[in-house]
């Protein structure tokens, strides 16, 4: 299993346990993560799985294919560092801890 924090933008904090293998995005929809709407159920179509992954996490993730960046044009308040759509990332032992911030609006 696979430990993974989701900051809310209200400073809550969710700490979820989820199988490898599966999408982030998955994971928050499975544990009723609020703020993750996950509109195209994963497809990479739309922007509304946005995260902030925390700083040291950045450079443990793989790079972001060009779907993704072309996604994150349409996400509320993009970083061009941190923004993620998680539904493009799966989850994995390496990714035990992960931290992510969740924005206060859905693209």
């Amino acid at each position: 299993m696979v430990r993974v924090t989701f900051k809310t933008h209200d400073g809550n904090e969710l700490i979820i346990e989820a199988k490898s293998g599966a999408s982030l995005m998955e994971a928050a929809r499975d544990n009723s993560v609020p703020g993750i709407e996950a509109d195209c159920g994963g497809a990479c179509a739309c922007a509304t799985c946005h995260v902030y992954v925390a700083d040291y996490w950045v450079s443990q993730l793989p790079s972001k294919e060009d779907m993704e960046k072309d996604m994150l044009d349409f996400a509320w308040e993009p970083d061009s560092t941190t923004s993620r759509l998680s539904c493009q990332i799966k989850l994995s032992e390496s990714l035990d801890g992960l931290i992510v911030q969740i924005p206060e609006e859905q693209g």
